[in-house]
């Protein structure tokens, strides 16, 4: 079963999670190294990436290969 990967503010880094976990995959000292993990990571699983900002508000949400086609609506 593939988990959606969060990207998350961790102390004075960021860190990527797995969705329902409460441990930590991997700990990053900057954003873009967590979201460029997060996403190697879903990419193989087929799930999604939220990322969310230093506020911990998501900014922004990609998906990796589960996406319905033709999508809804």
């Amino acid at each position: 079963m593939s988990k959606n990967q969060w990207v998350v503010k961790n102390g004075d880094g960021w860190g990527v999670r797995g969705e329902g976990n409460s441990r930590l995959t991997s700990k990053h000292e900057t954003q873009h190294e967590a979201i460029e993990r997060a996403r190697d990571i879903a990419r193989n699983q087929s799930s999604e990436v939220i990322i969310q900002g230093e506020d911990g508000k998501i900014r922004e949400r990609n998906s990796y290969g589960n996406d319905p086609f033709p999508p809804p609506g």
